[in-house]
């Protein structure tokens, strides 16, 4: 999602991902409502005026909508608008729960990338790039993004339109507006969602999404919208949710802006000399490429190092896994989702996308993560053992992960319900034995 410094400015890779990954114990995960069926976790309230939460008096909550409206309408709201989208709005508590807990910050890289980049996604994205191929010709002739990393990042915002999330942004980013913390961000994002009801951009009954308010096939957040999107396919309207080409224009335009540059890849996995010193590493502490090279930093796929590029030596699991120079456009991936996790899920998509393979050096792991297929078979297994954890989605959720658990505990394997590989390989040998 595009904006930020702790919040990213569109939060729909920690929709996706929070849906597929699985967390390290005792991290507490911000569940999208994607995810809602695995994790069975229910919402602690709905538009269907279900509970509000414990503690949270629905008058109270209206008190504070009340109080909203005067900045509402100096932000441009009308009075009408205002009381029409919020007479029956009732708070989602379960939101404020997931402001501390994005995917990107707390789940190893490996499990991360592991369901975000595999060979499923490379597929449908190569099926996208050949279905979109004049739209995404033209997006990248008035923007200069490439074709393969405009796909990438609509591929893990939202799986290519298959998961925009469900939460009512109007209900979350109100919630969000009058509980927890940072709710004048908020504030601003529940302002602007009205303004964009209001000129007529999406309808209201579409503006669903992640429960920070990212929404539509590249999830922008709303004030993102407002500042980047772009009508791209000529009616008039600039919409996410509905229009490919405005999406996929409109992510271009968010990267151009970010400082992409059409002449630079994002960056190469390289092989550094022993002795590297790591404390010379980090995505800021930019030198010319020239300068790696002196210190004997290598491409490992021997190709030549651009000599006046700037770029930076980032190691996302540490100086025992792979390594690679970056430059300036992998920080204009950064910037879409404030995670170098997340930049290098885009950057890799991509790179796979245009044919390139796997990393050439092994994350510093014995358990690697599973891809989508993978966590599929998992609870499959799961489920033929008798474990109500709802469908095979592939989404791991608490359901999943107490059910590997307490499957686990069976087999003698003391385990936190991390899905990995050791687990998926002990399932597979007991159901051969059965």
């Amino acid at each position: 999602m595009p904006s930020r410094t702790a919040l990213r400015p569109v939060l729909g890779a920690a929709l996706l991902a929070t849906a597929l990954l699985s967390a390290p114990a005792g991290a507490q995960p911000g569940k999208s409502p994607a995810a809602a069926g695995s994790a069975g976790q229910p919402r602690a309230a709905s538009a269907s005026g279900a509970d509000a939460g414990a503690g949270v008096r629905p008058a109270d909550f209206a008190a504070c909508l009340a109080r909203l409206r005067p900045e509402a309408i100096e932000k441009g709201i009308s009075g009408a608008t205002y009381d029409r989208h919020t007479a029956s709005l009732v708070p989602d508590m379960a939101v404020i729960g997931f402001l501390d807990a994005q995917p990107e910050f707390v789940t190893p890289i490996w499990d991360y990338l592991a369901a975000l980049v595999d060979d499923e996604r490379v597929a449908d994205g190569r099926a996208m790039l050949e279905r979109w191929r004049e739209v995404l010709a033209k997006v990248e002739a008035e923007y200069g993004v490439d074709p393969a990393t405009v796909v990438a990042v609509w591929g893990v915002e939202s799986d290519f339109g298959r998961r925009f999330g469900k939460r009512p942004l109007l209900e979350s980013l109100s919630t969000l507006s009058c509980y927890g913390r940072r709710q004048s961000f908020f504030r601003g994002e529940f302002f602007t969602t009205l303004r964009i009801v209001q000129e007529g951009h999406v309808a209201p009954e579409k503006l669903a999404g992640s429960w920070a308010g990212a929404f539509g096939h590249t999830q922008f957040m709303p004030s993102t919208f407002m500042r980047l999107a772009v009508d791209f396919d000529g009616d008039g309207r600039r919409d996410l949710v509905d229009s490919v080409p405005d999406a996929l224009a409109s992510t271009a335009n968010f990267l151009k802006r970010a400082g992409w540059r059409s002449d630079i890849p994002w960056g190469f996995e390289v092989k550094l000399p022993a002795g590297f010193d790591a404390s010379a590493a980090g995505r800021r502490n930019k030198q010319p490429a020239s300068v790696w090279a002196s210190r004997g930093v290598k491409r490992v796929d021997g190709g030549a190092l651009s000599a006046d590029t700037p770029s930076a030596i980032l190691l996302p699991a540490g100086p025992q896994g792979p390594a690679f120079l970056v430059t300036r456009n992998f920080d204009a991936l950064y910037s879409y989702n404030a995670a170098e996790s997340y930049a290098l899920a885009i950057a890799h998509l991509s790179d796979r996308l245009r044919g390139g393979g796997a990393f050439a050096a092994p994350w510093p792991t014995d358990d690697p993560g599973l891809s989508r297929a993978e966590r599929r078979e998992l609870q499959r297994l799961l489920i033929a053992r008798g474990h109500d954890i709802g469908e095979a989605d592939g989404m791991i959720g608490s359901r999943t992960r107490e059910a590997l658990k307490a499957e686990l505990a069976m087999l003698g394997i003391e385990s936190d319900g991390r899905a990995g590989q050791k687990a998926l390989a002990a399932l597979r040998k007991a159901a051969e034995r059965r």
